[in-house]
């Protein structure tokens, strides 16, 4: 069996509407995917505009704004039409990239037609919680996680510490890697541009300490924000530059007043905000991988990172960037004033994560998950099946 042979059902609950980093990678991997002559057939909510065009055919699948966070889709449910269209591609193996309601139907929809079914883990949704009031239902979630993943017949983690997380949570009895690629035409010191930075207001000698992502409270700002207050009170001459947007940019604004906010960056434009920056400030526990901070080491930046699944696989303490226990403020902030204050090290670090970065590419990564669809079919195709057990009932 090769690519070739596979016919492949994806189903995600954000496919293109919203522009994140999962979306993008489910993009890339179908586009490797139709290149390697498989079939591939998308199911997600769909809206009028979407953040970008669909790569592939995508079926759309009948959702609702999501309560307080408008921008994103509730998908419902898997109707009729769309379960005869699912029986005309005649798919041979099924795959899920979100654990919600869709997620859901499609793994009894695969068991009822006896296919293989795997899943991607894109974030951390059990600690999601904690941003929003809400910590005492972690463990209630992670049991219902626990309950979905266990019912695939593998599931893959983009970093090594995702997955000996899921392990460690009995996720799975079958956990592999799908890691993350970068691209190399936009992301490269080369793309640094001292003219847009001055269009900004930040001085050529300024040190800019940089954030990449969604304006949500899940990525960690209330730590960035205390962590620039401790830098402020040191007197430590930096400059903050914000690259994203999202429903908690005006906090944050409020938060950061001296901050220069530069709003979505997409492509080529995107590569020249990072390139622009002097370092990362990542202190997100939320990742499962760390897309921005690998972009950020593909453009010869140090990043400061909280030391969790997806930054603990990418950066190595000291040398290709710092790892910082999540939420210390006062450890973070000695972490950025060294590299503040320090343009060699700077450089070191920047030079070191720049050569790790050179391993990360999208059709190796990408090829790496072909091979584990090939192997899945072929297992079930011999009678080979997962234990489906869960704690939950």
């Amino acid at each position: 069996m090769d690519a070739s042979q596979l016919r492949i059902a994806l189903f995600t609950g954000n496919y293109n509407y919203v522009r994140d980093g999962a979306n993008q990678a489910l993009n890339r991997l179908v586009g490797y995917l139709l290149g390697q002559g498989a079939a591939v057939r998308v199911y997600s909510p769909t809206v009028e505009h979407p953040a970008f065009p669909p790569t592939g055919d995508l079926v759309s699948i009948p959702s609702l704004p999501v309560p307080g966070r408008a921008e994103y889709r509730f998908p419902l449910m898997i109707p009729p039409r769309v379960k005869r269209d699912i029986g005309r591609f005649n798919p041979n193996i099924m795959h899920v990239a979100s654990p919600e309601i869709l997620g859901h139907r499609a793994v009894s929809l695969a068991l009822r037609r006896k296919l293989p079914v795997v899943a991607s883990v894109h974030t951390r949704f059990e600690t999601y919680f904690r941003y929003y009031g809400l910590a005492f239902l972690e463990p209630m979630v992670e049991a219902l996680l626990r309950r979905f993943y266990r019912r695939c017949d593998a599931i893959f983690a983009p970093s090594e510490s995702m997955a000996q997380l899921l392990r460690e949570q009995r996720m799975s009895y079958d956990v592999g890697i799908w890691s993350r690629g970068i691209d190399r035409t936009i992301f490269k010191p080369e793309r640094r541009c001292d003219d847009w930075r001055r269009s900004l207001g930040i001085g050529t000698d300024e040190v800019v300490i940089g954030f990449v992502g969604r304006l949500v409270m899940e990525k960690g700002l209330d730590v960035f924000a205390d962590t620039i207050d401790q830098l402020e009170r040191r007197q430590v001459r930096h400059k903050v530059l914000v690259v994203g947007h999202g429903p908690a940019r005006e906090w944050f604004e409020k938060r950061l007043p001296g901050a220069v906010f530069a709003g979505f960056q997409a492509g080529e434009d995107l590569g020249r905000a990072v390139a622009s920056m002097d370092m990362l400030f990542n202190p997100s526990v939320t990742e499962t991988f760390g897309n921005v901070t690998l972009e950020a080491m593909a453009a010869g930046l140090p990043v400061v990172a909280a030391r969790a699944t997806g930054s603990e696989s990418l950066i190595e303490d000291g040398v290709t960037g710092r790892l910082i226990t999540p939420g210390r403020t006062q450890a973070f902030a000695d972490a950025l004033q060294a590299l503040c204050l320090d343009r060699e090290m700077r450089c070191t670090i920047g030079v070191a994560g720049l050569k790790a970065s050179e391993r990360y590419g999208w059709d190796q990564v990408n090829q790496e998950l072909v091979d584990a669809y090939i192997r899945i079919v072929r297992q079930h195709q011999a009678g080979v099946r997962v234990t489906r057990q869960s704690p939950v009932p």
